[in-house]
């Protein structure tokens, strides 16, 4: 796909803050000394006065975010995905989560694709966490339309939402007239009958491309773009589980507790179908280059076809 306009989607972040700060006043930006890496650098050059830097110190950069929250502002607080929800964790949970505070979280430079900061900044276990909060939304974008449909979405719900950015440039899939982006209801992108590949994040356009490849196997594989992890759409799940019998998840995260783990916790209740997890595998990351690194823990697309056609031939 080198042929594809490619766009990070921290980049569609900063852009998307920046155009939603132009028609809403209330909106602040904070950030932990890294608007340059999180993008929110574009807000802050177009409203100084609207951003607030808090240092290396994102514990305390969430307590300020809840406290303007509770004075009716839309506070978004910005990080690195291991640093948000992981060293702030016990902020989001207390001070923004258990009062329902109307923070909006964005973290960018989650899973491997980090590159080479390595395994300390890889953040394969962000979602499980925010997963844990009682009330928070979880969006993970696949492209740049979607991370800003996503900023949108985030800005026009009650209460807490964590986004998920990366620091990688992706292929932009969901340039069509026919896209539509609704928190909670995943995306079906190809139809198939044979198996349900739910992907997420920057894996969705490697999934399309294992699914091509299974195509000319005869395997027919239906892809859909799980964009909100939570709410889960449990109805689209089922019925896609339902139809082919055989689910894959595929997910820049950690195998333990994040999509793959959404959706088995939802099959095994309302209706029992065989999966295969295919994300990190309970390992920390590494130094290096991004795509080497996707290759190397096998969340490529030629991986992905690989292990699906493993897995529905029962091998």
């Amino acid at each position: 796909m080198s042929d594809v306009k490619k766009i990070a989607t921290r980049d569609s972040y900063g852009k998307a803050l920046a155009e939603l700060g132009a028609s809403h006043p209330e909106v602040v930006v904070l950030d932990a000394d890294l608007a340059g890496a999180t993008k929110t650098a574009v807000f802050k050059k177009a409203f100084p006065e609207r951003h607030i830097d808090c240092g290396i110190a994102e514990g305390n950069m969430m307590g300020v975010a809840a406290g303007l929250a509770a004075t009716g502002k839309f506070p978004f607080a910005s990080s690195f995905a291991m640093f948000a929800a992981g060293r702030a964790f016990e902020q989001i949970r207390n001070s923004i989560g258990y009062p329902k505070l109307n923070v909006k979280i964005g973290a960018t430079h989650a899973g491997i694709s980090v590159g080479e900061d390595g395994a300390t900044h890889q953040c394969n276990e962000d979602i499980a966490l925010m997963r844990t909060i009682p009330g928070m939304v979880i969006i993970n974008p696949s492209d740049d339309l979607e991370a800003r449909a996503a900023v949108q979405a985030a800005y026009e719900h009650q209460g807490p939402v964590y986004m998920r950015f990366g620091r990688l440039a992706v292929p932009v899939i969901n340039e069509n007239e026919g896209y539509k982006f609704e928190l909670g209801k995943g995306i079906v992108l190809r139809e198939g009958k044979d198996v349900t590949i739910f992907a997420t994040g920057l894996e969705v356009a490697e999934t399309l491309n294992a699914a091509e490849k299974l195509a000319t196997d005869g395997i027919e594989a239906k892809v859909v773009n799980i964009h909100t992890i939570k709410p889960l759409d449990e109805e689209l799940v089922v019925a896609a589980a339902t139809e082919t019998g055989k689910v894959v998840t595929v997910e820049e995260h950690s195998i333990i507790g994040g999509l793959g783990s959404a959706i088995c916790d939802v099959l095994a209740e309302k209706a029992p179908t065989k999966v295969m997890k295919i994300g990190v595998n309970d390992t920390y990351g590494e130094s290096g280059p991004a795509i080497e690194l996707i290759k190397k823990y096998g969340l490529d697309g030629e991986s992905i076809y690989g292990k699906i056609k493993k897995f529905y031939m029962g091998l």
